[in-house]
């Protein structure tokens, strides 16, 4: 880890509201590859942990144990801050005691709860349930005093919007504020006016999770940071390029019964050696050499 904060670092992102992009990382190496590329957080995605991890759809079927090691993994790998997706925070709110200590101490700068209803499901999935408000306001109180240091930021997301409306929404994201959260995330909203109308609404500094293919209209990170989002989350981009690149190098070597390298179809042997730090491998093996 270098000398700088990460969670204070990501905090002063958050304030600033400029549209931040944060990209989802679904391993480590994924988590390099978004350092790599310049970006100043990171998101780890339970959607993306679900899929690469399991094969399995973003149904619930990932648990603390093992968010807990891909986000111990990722903060070994980058410096970057990290926002990490805790779904419903596992249970109640005793399990979401247990949950904040548990990501807290695997490295997280950031963690992301919600409001629905166990077995949770993808945001952008129909079919959602959200608990009542009264319950999502005690977990998010819970998180809160479960921390142990007060840089670790809360992150309350909502999903009222599909089963309650926007107004619903907004009211409920206003409860979770007074409750302590420290970042608002109203999912899945489908209306231009209600992206827009969003940081007008709140007073904490907010995420819009822009899902390729999913409910909200897409909008360019520099548009969402005029209006005055804290950060623009693009969760599962990294992964929906990388099952593109998997299947055009796996479709040519099946077709042609062979891979060249190729830059456009393939990262060099060598690049993949860099991302993975080899270099300082070599250099540790040779300082410790008997």
């Amino acid at each position: 880890m270098g000398t700088t904060n990460p969670r204070k670092t990501l905090r002063a992102l958050a304030e600033a509201r400029r549209g931040v992009i944060v990209p989802g990382a679904f391993n480590a190496l994924s988590a390099r590859v978004i350092a790599d590329t310049g970006f100043e957080a990171v998101y780890i995605t339970g959607a993306g942990v679900t899929n690469m991890w399991f094969g399995l759809p973003d149904q619930a079927f990932m648990g603390l144990a093992e968010i807990a090691d891909h986000t111990a993994r990722i903060r070994d790998a980058v410096e970057l801050p990290l926002i990490v997706d805790a779904d419903t925070g596992f249970g109640n709110a005793l399990n979401v005691v247990h949950t904040i200590r548990t990501l807290e101490r695997a490295g997280a700068d950031c963690i992301q709860l919600e409001d629905q209803v166990a077995p949770k499901r993808c945001g952008h999935f129909s079919g959602k349930e959200v608990i009542s408000t009264e319950e999502a306001v005690s977990k998010i109180k819970a998180a809160v005093d479960a921390r142990r240091d007060a840089d670790l930021m809360i992150m309350a997301r909502t999903d009222a919007c599909a089963t309650q409306g926007f107004e619903a929404a907004i009211e409920r994201a206003k409860r979770m504020s007074e409750a302590g959260a420290d970042i608002l995330f109203v999912e899945a909203v489908t209306e231009p006016e209600e992206v827009r109308g969003l940081p007008r609404r709140l007073d904490k500094p907010q995420l819009m999770n822009m899902v390729i293919g999913g409910k909200t209209p897409i909008f360019g990170a520099d548009e969402l940071g005029a209006l005055g989002f804290g950060f623009v989350l693009y969760a599962n981009a990294a992964l929906q390029g990388a099952l593109a690149g998997m299947n055009r190098v796996l479709v040519q070597l099946r077709e042609r019964r062979r891979v060249d390298e190729d830059p456009n179809l393939v990262a060099p042997f060598a690049e993949r050696q860099r991302l993975v730090g080899k270099h300082e491998w070599d250099e540790l093996e040779v300082r410790y050499r008997a």
